[in-house]
């Protein structure tokens, strides 16, 4: 009696992604834009404002990033603190000037 052994194949499965158009890095030019529109004044990089917008832009890109990988637990474990972050900026700046917070919510479209 002959046994024969079968071999199990495997199969890799190959997903068809479209291109993002969200860039995976944040590009100096982009960044040099969002501090020139919301820097308070020449040379202002660590305003609440300038920190807000670059989280946020931060935050869409990891955003677009889960969208297609959403078992990517580590990226979304980054996500919560830089949300988390912009939350805690954004409580200072309400303290601190309720008409710039806002303007800066108005501008960044962040609730409605």
């Amino acid at each position: 009696m002959k046994t024969t052994s079968k071999k199990k194949e495997t199969v890799k499965k190959t997903s068809t992604k479209q291109s993002v158009t969200i860039p995976k890095k944040i590009f100096p030019e982009d960044k040099q834009k969002l501090i020139e529109q919301f820097a308070q004044k020449q040379g202002d990089t660590g305003s609440p404002e300038v920190q807000t917008a670059l989280l946020t832009q931060k935050i869409l890109r990891l955003t677009d990033h889960l969208t297609h990988n959403k078992k990517d637990n580590h990226s979304r474990r980054g996500l919560l603190k830089v949300i988390a972050k912009r939350r805690r900026i954004l409580n200072y700046l309400q303290k601190l000037d309720e008409k710039r917070y806002k303007t800066l919510i108005e501008s960044l479209g962040l609730k409605k």
